[in-house]
């Protein structure tokens, strides 16, 4: 039966002031998804590696899975599919895990299915897996893990999503620390007021962020990434947060933030080289504090999830 390779990448949600509306991709880590039509009916979910036994082995409990599910009933399609998930991402890392696979079940089976929907049409069920793994069906993860490159989500009622330029050759250095902050746990010790001076100053700093992306002004970007609302709480989640932020900006970085809900942190940079200096300093700082982290440093993802059609398996020919 015909079967499906997709990778889908892993995302910085927020980029600093932009809580739950903005987004973007990067290149590497991010998940990959095997999936083969079937006679069955069902939708099974046969592999899990890379995962440490930790996610549900339940379809119906799975992000990957589940969206799946979601999709072909939508559609009123009766069909079987198996599923292997390859976790090639950590978990609680800010980076978007649960977004990534997510995308690329979604992406699979629509691709086996022929493509009925747009990538747009994709995103609820995206954000229902969102929903199912974390409790809030936000899109600042999804929606860059599937357009690719960076993402504004205007509105969520109505779902209104923008995808934005990107400067040429703008990089991202990211840097995990091995420890873990669920997502939401990291959303519960938010405020829910905010003062009135403090929500000016953040949108005037979200719209400066978007109005350098759209003016290729990379000064404005760097003054605009500032975070006032959010980061100061998270902030206090991750080791060494004020000195890597310092670290980075010495390496000429173009603006620090916590990546999701954390522990990763990011840094924009202008240049590949650039971004591998600042993640040199962070981790060697870290490594300091008798903390391990993981680096990744890429440009950003323009094109989205990658996707490669397999040949059907040849069957036994018997004389």
């Amino acid at each position: 039966m015909k079967g499906i390779k997709v990778f889908a990448p892993a995302t910085v949600a927020n980029v600093s002031c932009g809580y739950d509306v903005l987004g973007f991709a990067v290149n590497t880590p991010g998940d990959e998804v095997v999936m083969h039509l079937n006679d069955s009916g069902e939708v099974s979910l046969d592999v899990i590696e890379g995962d440490e036994g930790r996610l549900p082995r339940d379809p119906a409990k799975n992000t990957v899975s589940a969206v799946v599910i979601n999709y072909l009933n939508h559609l009123g399609i009766k069909q079987g599919v198996s599923i292997a998930l390859y976790k090639k991402m950590p978990f609680g890392s800010g980076l978007g895990s649960s977004s990534a696979s997510a995308v690329a079940g979604l992406v699979g089976i629509n691709e086996l299915m022929g493509k009925p929907l747009t990538q747009e049409q994709l995103l609820p069920f995206a954000m229902e897996g969102e929903r199912l793994a974390c409790g809030n069906a936000h899109a600042d993860n999804v929606a860059p893990a599937l357009l690719g490159g960076l993402v504004l989500i205007r509105s969520y009622n109505p779902l209104d999503v923008v995808k934005l330029p990107v400067p040429a050759g703008l990089a991202c250095a990211l840097v995990y620390p091995h420890v873990e902050i669920p997502t939401k746990e990291a959303r519960q010790i938010l405020r829910t007021h905010v003062p009135l001076q403090d929500a000016v100053t953040q949108w005037g700093n979200v719209a400066g962020l978007v109005a350098g992306f759209c003016t290729n002004n990379l000064d404005l970007i760097s003054r605009s990434m500032q975070d006032v609302i959010i980061e100061p709480v998270r902030a206090m989640l991750i080791p060494c947060f004020s000195e890597m932020r310092q670290l980075a900006m010495e390496q000429k970085a173009l603006g620090f933030g916590i990546s999701g809900s954390g522990p990763s942190v990011f840094s924009l940079c202008s240049n590949l080289d650039v971004a591998r200096n600042v993640t040199a300093a962070l981790t060697a700082k870290l490594s300091e504090a008798g903390i391990d982290s993981t680096a990744y440093v890429s440009e950003i993802n323009l094109q989205g999830p990658q996707v490669k059609h397999l040949q059907p398996a040849l069957s036994k020919q018997h004389p």
